[in-house]
Parts: structure tokens; C-alpha cells; sequence
């Protein structure tokens, strides 16, 4: 299989220039949680037809392997990114497991990334409630239909299952099931991708400052400090 040639798909030619923007270090917002919504609200303000709430969760699973999947952001603060899942399914057995996850977004329209690294939990009972409640009749159904990651023996078993939940509910509030609810993931590293010309992308991250002495060293190195987040830049 392996010494199939013709099982090969040469990418070369798949190249992209980066022109739309640059992130230098003197015009970067002082505190991460700041520029991140400076780039998300002027992603918003552009109206395109994406999901620019999308991001890649990645967590580590019970043989120490990297999984990586795409889920929503459905709030942002200063305390933390929040998502809501099936605390049953892989993800939320990864993080109860191993609450070390990072978070990134990828917008290819104005060329630019954000990785953030932190630390999940698990909303209150009251936040999930809140949500769940706002959310479409269809997607609380799905909430009780789906368990999710799990094994299931065919197409038809998920539709028997959804039509018994809506004649279940029919004419009645759907409460939240126990096993679904939100986690907040709780930044403790930031980092800024914009692309740039020849693949000498501009690279910020954020790092927090930790003590005096760190403030100081960093600043001794010519780096960009200040009373809560270091910024560095990398090589691309």
C-alpha cells in the first residue's frame, strides 16, 4: 500500500501570499482579552457568511493522544471562552480527565489566527440553564436524542429516538438534561497570527507576568510588559 505511488497527492502547488494585514507590537492592545475582541468585532463587521465563532477545542484523551474538533463559542468575557457540550462525550471525558485544552481560531479572510491556552470547568447548573433555555426547541431535543460519542447501531435508531423525545415533550418545556451544560475555558496563554508576505507571519503572544522579578527580566530583554501580560513576539 505504502509503495503505491499513485495513492499520492503532491500539494506544492497550493500557495497562498499573505498582503491583509500586519500586527505590529506598539499597536497591540496591552491586555490579550483586548485585542482579541478587536479582531473578532472587526471579523463581525465585515458580515460574511461564516461561522466566525468557530474554534478548534483540542484536548488529550486516555492514551495521551491529541483530539481536535471544531465546536462554537457562545460567549466571551474577561473570565473566560465559553462552549457547551454532552459532558458524556469525548471531549467532555478528555477535560474531566485532563482540564489542560487549547482553543483556535482560524480566519483565512483576513488572514489571521488566535491559539489560546488555558484551563476548562464546568459552568454552574444556572449557567447552563440559562443557555439551554435560549436555545432552538430542536437543539434541546438533540440535547436528550444524541448520546453522544457513544457506539449506536444505525441512522434509524437516532430518528426512533428523536421522534420518542418530541412525543415526550410534546406541549412541554424541555429541561435541560444533566449530562449537557457549558465549560469555561480560562486563558493562561495568548497568541496572535497575522499572515504576512514571503511566510514572515507576525506572530504576538501574550504571556502573563507572574512576578516583579519576571516583569523585570522580560523588560531587561526588550520586551513589551505590562501589569498583567507580557507580550513577545515570535518567529514566524
Amino acid at each position: 500500500m505504502h509503495g503505491n505511488k499513485g495513492m499520492s497527492q503532491n500539494l506544492h502547488h497550493y500557495r497562498k501570499s499573505y498582503q491583509k494585514g500586519a500586527l505590529r507590537k506598539q499597536d497591540a492592545a496591552a491586555d490579550p482579552f483586548d485585542q482579541f475582541t478587536l479582531w473578532f468585532d472587526a471579523l463581525k463587521s465585515l458580515e460574511l457568511d461564516i461561522e466566525i465563532n468557530a474554534m478548534h477545542c483540542t484536548t488529550l484523551d486516555a492514551e495521551g493522544f491529541p483530539r481536535t474538533r471544531v465546536v462554537l463559542l457562545k460567549s466571551f468575557d474577561r473570565q473566560g471562552f465559553q462552549f457547551f457540550t454532552n459532558y458524556s462525550s469525548q471531549k467532555g471525558q478528555d477535560i474531566t480527565r485532563h482540564p489542560k485544552v487549547s482553543l483556535s481560531f482560524f480566519w483565512p479572510d483576513v488572514e489571521r489566527q488566535v491559539h489560546i491556552k488555558g484551563t476548562a470547568e464546568r459552568l454552574t447548573k444556572e449557567e447552563s440553564d440559562a443557555y439551554f433555555a435560549v436555545r432552538p426547541r430542536g437543539s434541546q431535543i438533540g440535547a436528550h436524542v444524541s448520546d453522544q460519542s457513544r457506539v449506536i447501531e444505525s441512522r434509524e435508531y437516532l430518528e426512533q429516538r428523536l421522534a420518542d423525545i418530541e412525543s415526550l415533550y410534546e406541549n412541554r418545556e424541555i429541561p435541560r438534561p444533566d449530562h449537557w451544560g457549558g465549560f469555561r475555558v480560562i486563558p493562561e496563554e495568548y497568541e496572535f497570527w497575522q499572515g504576512r508576505e514571503n511566510r514572515l507571519h507576525d506572530r504576538l503572544r501574550y504571556i502573563p507576568v507572574t512576578s516583579t522579578e519576571t516583569k523585570t527580566e522580560i523588560q531587561a530583554q526588550n520586551k513589551k510588559a505590562h501589569d498583567s501580560w507580557i507580550i513577545e513576539r515570535l518567529a514566524p
